[in-house]
């Protein structure tokens, strides 16, 4: 696909697949209340958290990613092959390299996308959100698959009341293609 030139209006871009992807154990507030001075009544009343999911030791961000992102594929009912771009959105990544998004990428098949990592914390997926949306309405990518994905259990520290409570692991995926511009449900520039 040529991308498009600087007068042509850029492609609309749409979500046509969503998956995700919780790791089975949780870890409740009342957990929590034998690890530090905490209640579950305290946690909700400042988060709204009752609980979250915990990676077992053979599960990262990476393989948790990839069950989110074949999820999402099978949901937008298409196959990694059909995947132009991957972009993993993470602050807890598998290592240095490679990439987590290039281990979903592998993992589902994707041999023909690229791939890299976005690291930008809390608004990590909204930022992978808005670069994918920018491959597809400049007409480099026709499907981008934006992955979101964190273990951020194995960096926390357990004995700081004020920030352990608010963090779990887990995933989530979305697909991103190209829409008609006159297809409702198109994507709005995301606000970072």
């Amino acid at each position: 696909m040529t991308p498009a030139s600087p007068t042509e209006m850029p492609l609309p871009t749409r979500i046509t697949g969503v998956g995700r992807y919780l790791p089975t154990r949780v870890l409740a507030n009342r957990d929590l209340e034998r690890m530090v001075e905490t209640s579950d009544a305290w946690i909700v009343e400042r988060s709204g958290i009752r609980e979250r999911r915990i990676a077992d030791d053979h599960e990262s961000s990476g393989t948790m990613g990839a069950r989110a992102a074949e999820e999402a594929l099978a949901s937008a009912g298409i196959t990694g092959a059909d995947v132009d771009l991957v972009i993993a959105a993470t602050c807890t990544p598998d290592g240095m390299f490679p990439a987590t998004a290039t281990v979903i990428q592998k993992e589902i098949g994707a041999d023909r996308a690229g791939s890299f990592d976005v690291n930008a914390a809390c608004t990590g997926f909204l930022t992978a959100l808005s670069v994918g949306s920018q491959f597809i309405a400049n007409g480099s990518a026709q499907r981008v698959l934006v992955v979101g994905a964190e273990t951020l259990s194995r960096i926390v520290d357990w004995t700081d009341r004020d920030t352990c409570v608010l963090f779990g692991d887990g995933a989530g995926a979305v697909v991103l293609e190209s829409a008609d511009e006159d297809e409702p449900g198109g994507l709005e520039a995301p606000v970072l």
